[in-house]
């Protein structure tokens, strides 16, 4: 039997692939993790979160949360995970106390961050956005683009994963831009952290276990090299370390139960917020789950339910953050033997309640006829960017429309100079980067543009 997962080695502040810019001369003011989370707000591709979908697509109202602001107040419910889960394996042992005094506040900081990070991959138009590139790469139009690429490129397309953007995101630097290959740069703990689904789209059937962490892939055959060395340096137990396949880092499944508790309650308060889930309904299943002795009765008289609903929401997740952080250091021997692998949130007293809370969104939130509809558009918005694009770059008899429509890509999406000679699996990656980086209004507009449907108002 392997040895288990060790925290020091599963902490390491190196940096990807090792740093290589020269260090500045300054004395740091703040630690590596934190550095990784400010390194996540800068960037370019976290700020188009502000507008790309989290519940509502090209909301109209300004109180609905895009997946920018999913994204912070993720962080902030895994700042506290992570604080209050390492917290308790402290106290319980005095050995990991002294070796590591700072755990809570380290393994807090890598949740944020690896948390503010986890949508950063994710494409126009919601999980919408993933099924509608997928569908386009099945699709005859896409067939001839594909043909040559290896079963596993092909499946990294017919399968797009925004987790899998995400760690491309996080990792990698266009020949376009610069020598270097650091991505952000960010911590091998971050990024171990962030991989919520340690392995490729294709993997041997003999290796698979079944596990929460296998329901998705988390990084394309063009990273499938660079996560191996990620998961080597942390010392993650290999499922099977030639094909990419390991056990998760064990922060992932904080970072896992922080994006499940947001986006279950918060999305949900969303719809009773929008109506489309009446408060009558709403409003109590979230109180039951509090649990709150039966005649209970606070100081406060609420005069505005939508006012008490912020504050159960704010109560129920704090509750529920101590229950999942416990849940966490139980099973913390068997997470780093790799023993343990399903969500925490399944091991919760109102697990039942959350599962309705889901069904509920699904039925009167996430297929409410609004969000269909734009979903629908969107199948046409990203299918029809991928094909003209694709079109352009592929058609050996390319006239002035294909080169007009290169022309509005940028070089870093193109095999041009640095990147001259790419493979026709890079160049479709490089295409896709570039559709599933967009917003959801700017793909809307330049489809429309590109359609001839709407020209550009100008500067």
């Amino acid at each position: 039997m392997p040895e288990p997962m060790s925290w020091p080695r599963l902490l390491s502040q190196r940096r990807f692939p090792d740093q290589q810019l020269p260090p500045t001369s300054a004395a740091p003011v703040r630690g590596a993790f934190v550095q990784d989370y400010d390194r996540v707000v800068f960037s370019s591709a976290f700020r188009r979160l502000q507008r790309k979908t989290q519940v509502m697509p090209l909301p109209e109202t300004d109180f609905v949360h895009t997946r920018l602001t999913h994204s912070l107040e993720t962080a902030v419910v895994g700042r506290s995970l992570g604080r209050l889960a390492a917290r308790h394996l402290l106290d319980a042992d005095d050995a990991l106390a002294r070796l590591l005094p700072n755990l809570d506040q380290d393994c807090g900081d890598i949740v944020a961050a690896a948390c503010l990070a986890h949508d950063i991959g994710n494409p126009p138009f919601g999980h919408s956005g993933e099924d509608a590139i997928s569908s386009y790469f099945a699709s005859a139009a896409a067939a001839p683009h594909l043909a040559g690429l290896s079963d596993a490129e092909v499946a990294d397309l017919q399968h797009f994963e925004g987790n899998a953007a995400g760690f491309r995101i996080l990792t990698h630097t266009y020949a376009a831009h610069s020598t270097g290959t650091a991505g952000l740069g960010l911590t091998y703990a971050t990024l171990g952290a962030f991989t919520k689904y340690p392995k490729p789209s294709v993997v041997p059937t003999g290796a698979r276990t079944g596990g929460a962490s296998e329901k998705k892939y988390g990084h394309f055959q063009a990273e499938n090299v660079r996560f191996r060395h990620v998961a080597d340096a942390l010392g993650l137990l290999p499922k099977d370390a030639a094909a990419g396949f390991y056990h998760r880092h064990p922060l992932a499944f904080l970072v896992e139960a922080a994006d499940d508790l947001c986006y279950r309650i918060i999305d949900f308060e969303d719809g009773l917020k929008l109506g489309l889930v009446a408060s009558e309904t709403g409003l109590p299943l979230l109180k039951a789950m509090l649990g709150d002795p039966a005649g209970r009765v606070g100081s406060v008289r609420w005069h505005d339910w939508r006012e008490e609903l912020g504050y159960v929401r704010a109560r129920l997740i704090g509750k529920l953050v101590g229950e999942v952080a416990a849940l966490f250091a139980r099973h913390a021997p068997a997470i780093l033997r790799g023993g343990y692998d399903q969500p925490l949130i399944k091991e919760l007293g109102c697990y039942a309640e959350l599962q309705e809370v889901q069904r509920l969104s699904i039925e009167r939130l996430y297929r409410s006829r609004p969000v269909l509809e734009i979903e629908a558009a969107g199948f046409e918005v990203l299918g029809g960017l991928l094909d003209a694009f694709l079109c352009a770059t592929f058609d050996a008899g390319a006239g002035h429309r294909a080169r007009k429509l290169l022309d509005l890509v940028p070089d870093q999406f193109r095999a041009v100079g640095p990147q001259a000679g790419a493979s026709a699996y890079e160049k479709i990656l490089l295409l896709t980067d570039y559709v599933a980086g967009m917003t959801d209004q700017n793909a809307l507009s330049l489809y429309k543009t590109i359609k001839g449907i709407e020209l550009p108002k100008g500067f």
